[in-house]
């Protein structure tokens, strides 16, 4: 079972190129401060505009960093289900722990073609598959029955719910009858999510707070509610200023704040304005990580 704070990780980059030296030190970084897992390859890391090699090759580099201190979710998905099915092969042969598969952005599939493309998947690999629903990128929201019939695959294990629904996990729950992990994708959420029921957190915000998220999962776990919302509340502006604009643009300004990389985005996306810079920066600021 995953549980905690696990980063989305940033792809750093250095004049359009990945910045593999730099991603060494996120890696670091984040495993040091008590990050729970990692996420390489997802949107978080631009993983629309990274090329098959390179996409390869983060995951080959994150499980060779890790070395097993922490579990690796390799995100995998695609809105081409062969694709997809070439990634997550790629990531079970490589070691990683789980596979991260975002619901079919685009192409609009019917909830029928959702659990088709998740169960083509399923079918061609053996690692543990996390379905990883979020409409406001994909512009298609996987339906709870549609999961409680995905849950029956063996391998399909759990989801990470983007979808700031609080009411969904309830309802979730009660119907999967089984070891599902609950791992929310929203930050301003995410102890909310605990509370009703979940595990984890997959991040944004713990890219450049990995202490801070730890420990709030950490409390909670442990049962310290009023160290959890403490930690909760600090944390609060810098989810709201790291989405300001389009993830992770912010959140990459905020890591080369802390030195860990340069702030690049790879086209579609472009630098974040000043005025945002400042709301970032002031966050950190208020935190104490600068």
């Amino acid at each position: 079972m995953f549980k905690g704070s696990i980063p989305a990780v940033i792809t750093p980059f250095i004049e359009n190129e990945v910045d593999y030296n730099s991603l060494f030190n996120v890696l670091n970084y984040l495993i040091d401060n008590g990050s729970n897992g990692l996420v390489p390859c997802g949107t978080t890391g631009e993983s629309p505009t990274l090329s098959h090699d390179e996409h390869k090759k983060i995951i080959e580099e994150t499980i060779r960093i890790a070395d097993k201190r922490v579990p690796v979710i390799a995100g995998t998905g695609s809105n081409n289900t062969f694709e997809a099915i070439e990634y997550t092969k790629h990531a079970e042969s490589s070691g990683a722990n789980a596979a991260l598969i975002v619901t079919p952005y685009y192409n609009k599939p019917t909830q029928s073609g959702l659990y088709e493309h998740y169960k083509s998947i399923a079918n061609a690999t053996n690692i543990p598959i996390i379905i990883y629903n979020i409409p406001g990128r994909s512009i298609v929201d996987m339906t709870v029955e549609t999961m409680i019939e995905l849950s029956k695959i063996k391998n399909i294990i759990g989801v990470k719910d983007a979808t700031n629904d609080l009411f969904r996990p309830l309802i979730t729950r009660k119907n999967i009858q089984n070891d599902f992990c609950y791992l929310s994708g929203e930050d301003g959420t995410a102890l909310a999510y605990l509370a009703q029921g979940g595990h984890g957190c997959i991040s944004v915000t713990a890219n450049v707070a990995p202490r801070l998220c730890a420990e709030m999962h950490s409390a909670w776990r442990s049962g310290d509610i009023s160290k959890a919302q403490e930690i909760n509340l600090k944390l609060s502006s810098l989810h709201n200023a790291l989405f300001i604009e389009s993830s992770p643009g912010p959140v990459k300004y905020a890591a080369s704040l802390l030195g860990l990389c340069k702030e690049n985005t790879r086209l579609p996306l472009s630098e974040i304005k000043e005025d945002t810079k400042k709301a970032v920066k002031g966050c950190l600021q208020e935190l104490q990580l600068l």
